[in-house]
């Protein structure tokens, strides 16, 4: 990996179609130690509108829209399926990831399922070729080990989690900007939707489920963004009894939105695969074209039922 790195003379760094923490904070770390290199190098994502409170991690300003043709290398972040870099790679792809599902595109591919986030597979790899972690470094690797650990609540937490958020503690990564960002920052839009999406909620099969529909009016009409859906549906979680939830989104493109929470031993990437989705045992997406979104609801619900 490092000596397609070394020997290419443009590199692409792709955050996947609306990046989270853990995929723009790996593209951050990446491009921070390609500067060091003084490599000639470009953080690409598709998505024109990315979350706001994402503006914390290092070089979020450097963000571009359009793949640059002269590229001769491409580095992904965090994104099992091909389809998920939102654009057509005709030079080499080093596939960094640590999704179950990945489908391993890359020319190279360095997947780890065992590590909490990408951020986490990356760490392991500095780690491991004595690179040093400066504090933009260590501040975008525990954005998306935060993040992809839910603030260390997810089951997959554990010593190596810690040890890891120790560590870039101990390299200057500035914790409580990355915190603050990620748990605590709210738009107005963000609590309407919110309110909208708790106000319509339902419980299902004696209260193990819990689902939100949303709606491209309910969008429009809070002026709510795609990632204050995910974040309602987590807070959700936290009822009484509630084993899986699951929020199916209507985009603006016309296609269905799919996201899957569980607890427990509830294994949601099995069911986020029967539609083409994937991602982790406890949280799944997929994404459904040319179907109402009544119809993608009444499926999930479906297959479900046969798991609950």
């Amino acid at each position: 990996m490092f000596n397609a790195i070394e020997n290419a003379h443009h590199i692409v760094l792709i955050a996947h179609i609306n990046p989270d923490a853990d995929s723009l904070g790996s593209a951050s770390a990446m491009y921070t130690h390609l500067m060091r290199l003084e490599k000639k190098v470009t953080l690409f994502c598709v998505s024109e509108q990315i979350n706001p409170r994402l503006a914390f991690l290092p070089w979020f300003d450097k963000m571009r829209h359009q793949f640059p043709k002269s590229a001769d290398l491409a580095i992904s972040f965090d994104c099992g399926a091909y389809k998920r870099l939102g654009v057509e790679v005709t030079c080499d792809v080093i596939n960094i990831d640590h999704h179950k599902s990945n489908e391993a595109y890359g020319t190279i591919n360095v997947i780890d399922t065992t590590a909490i986030s990408t951020t986490q597979v990356l760490f392991d790899l500095f780690h491991k070729h004595d690179i040093k972690i400066n504090p933009k470094i260590a501040t975008a690797l525990y954005a998306g080990l935060l993040d992809d650990s839910h603030g260390f609540l997810s089951p997959k937490s554990d010593a190596r989690s810690f040890q890891m958020a120790a560590a870039l503690t101990e390299a200057k990564a500035d914790i409580s900007a990355c915190a603050q960002a990620l748990f605590h920052q709210n738009s107005l839009a963000a609590l309407r939707l919110k309110g909208m999406m708790f106000e319509q909620m339902q419980l299902l099969f004696d209260a193990r489920v819990v689902v939100h529909l949303v709606t491209k009016e309910m969008m429009a009409k809070s002026g709510g963004r795609e990632v204050d859906c995910e974040a309602a549906l987590e807070e959700s979680m936290g009822l009484p009894h509630v084993e899986l939830g699951l929020m199916v989104r209507e985009n603006r493109n016309g296609t269905i939105k799919g996201s899957l929470r569980s607890v427990g031993e509830l294994d949601v990437e099995q069911i986020a695969r029967k539609f083409g989705g994937g991602g982790h045992k406890h949280a799944a997406g997929l994404d459904v074209k040319d179907s109402p979104i009544d119809a993608v609801y009444q499926k999930l619900l479906s297959v479900i039922k046969e798991e609950v």
